[in-house]
């Protein structure tokens, strides 16, 4: 595998492909929409949540992003592993396809 190589198929409109990771990165708009309808939750040192994470590359500002450190919304919330998105109100752990969270979270193309 060649870093340098180009994808065989082109990304979807409005995505962009990192060609070190060979993953497609979501637009800024669906980054938008996934972090204005979830909350996900992440611990440092979890390399499910750094590949949860990496799957939005520069659009991880985007989301709303809760860590160990605020342990109290951690309980109140019942969060128990990570990554756990949280969307309309129902838990859904491990690491998501951003087609995944799409669906879940209504994005309409």
């Amino acid at each position: 595998w060649d870093a340098r190589s180009k994808p065989k198929m082109k990304p979807p409109a409005g995505a962009a492909f990192h060609s070190f990771t060979g993953v497609v990165i979501p637009s800024e708009s669906v980054a938008k929409w996934i972090g204005e309808h979830s909350t996900l939750y992440v611990q440092t040192g979890c390399s499910h949540c750094r590949d949860q994470e990496a799957l939005f590359g520069g659009n991880l500002k985007y989301l709303h992003i809760i860590d160990e450190k605020d342990m109290q919304k951690f309980i109140d919330e019942g969060i128990d592993a990570t990554p756990t998105w949280v969307i309309n109100g129902q838990k859904y752990v491990g690491v998501q396809s951003i087609e995944k969270l799409k669906e879940l979270t209504g994005y309409q193309d």
